[in-house]
């Protein structure tokens, strides 16, 4: 098995994905007919102050000017500065990565808890009774959407209930956070009070993103084992004498989550893009909120950052599916 040659040449294709990513994004912030000056100076500016604002942002130079400007800067690390806070991009988005990734996290974590055990489940005794209301579950999980999720459970539970905070993501701040990740972080100093309160907060967004998506874990593990469960190697096991319960438990559910795990690989990637509208509604101190705040300026430097770094977080967690894969199902390995 050579994985490390595998892995290698993984991480080299990031490169052209990524810089096909930036090319179109370049493309698709400057045929937007707004004018970023505009937004930047105010309405009331004068035509001065907007030639100002062109001059210093660098408006005024040809589209392949800016675009190599853009693309050296990025081969040193830098996104560029806010059109709309001034502040350097880079900044921004790593102070808003912790909370980002903690939701993305707990939703997976929702989906796996809540997907995989109905899936199996409903694999394994298809076409029954059980199947079927997992199934019709599982079909109106899919086809509910984040935003009318999202206020469902704000008005149940937050407004109606009084059980859960309607936004925001902690009560007060903790003593200290050196991660971001205050889950993490109230755990290790044992500040249990902000730890409860940070739980309570992420309850409602999390939960917002991971049903539908253990809607789409169950179907897909379902359909997964109902493939494999009649296959050569489980009648070669069944007919050694091995029972069936250990079959199932042994080579069945190994064969048949290696493709499951390519799934959360996509999953996470549709909870990236879910987060923008839930941290919004929820008004989570994410990367999500900050990209719709920064769409609504015209700040197309915040969108080509924020773009960039979920794509790269995206590209990098498909790696780890893939060596996740071979490492549950070596037969997979190059």
């Amino acid at each position: 098995m050579q994985t490390l040659p595998f892995l290698v040449n993984r991480l080299i294709w990031l490169i052209p994905t990524l810089f096909a990513l930036v090319t179109l994004m370049f493309i698709l912030t400057r045929v937007v007919p707004i004018d970023p000056a505009i937004m930047i100076a105010g309405e009331n500016a004068s035509r001065a102050q907007i030639e100002q604002v062109r001059d210093d942002f660098g408006l005024k130079e040809p589209l392949i000017r800016q675009f190599m400007t853009y693309i050296t800067a990025l081969a040193r690390g830098d996104l560029g500065v806010s059109l709309y806070t001034q502040r350097p991009i880079v900044e921004e988005l790593t102070s808003r990565f912790p909370a980002t990734i903690e939701l993305t996290f707990s939703s997976l974590l929702i989906a796996a808890v809540l997907g995989l055990p109905s899936g199996v489940l409903a694999g394994i005794y298809s076409d029954t009774f059980l199947d079927h209301v997992l199934r019709a579950v599982a079909v109106i999980g899919v086809g509910l959407v984040h935003f009318w999720i999202a206020i469902q459970l704000q008005l149940v539970f937050a407004m109606e209930l009084n059980w859960l905070p309607l936004s925001g993501r902690i009560d007060g701040l903790p003593a200290s956070s050196p991660t971001g990740l205050l889950l993490i972080d109230t755990t290790l100093t044992g500040d249990w009070p902000h730890l409860i309160s940070a739980i309570e907060h992420l309850a409602l967004p999390s939960l917002t993103i991971g049903l539908p998506a253990a809607a789409v874990v169950q179907r897909f593990t379902r359909n997964s084992i109902v493939n494999n469960i009649d296959a050569p190697f489980m009648t070669y096991q069944l007919a050694m004498g091995y029972s069936r319960r250990l079959s199932v438990w042994k080579y069945l559910l190994r064969t048949s989550l290696a493709a499951t795990v390519s799934l959360f690989g996509l999953t996470a990637g549709v909870m990236l893009a879910g987060v923008v509208a839930v941290e919004t509604v929820f008004d989570w101190p994410g990367m999500g909120s900050y990209a719709v705040r920064s769409i609504m300026y015209s700040d197309y430097n915040a969108v080509m950052g924020f773009t960039l770094f979920a794509g790269t977080l995206f590209a990098l967690i498909s790696v780890l599916v893939d060596i996740l894969q071979v490492v549950i199902d070596p037969r997979g390995a190059p």
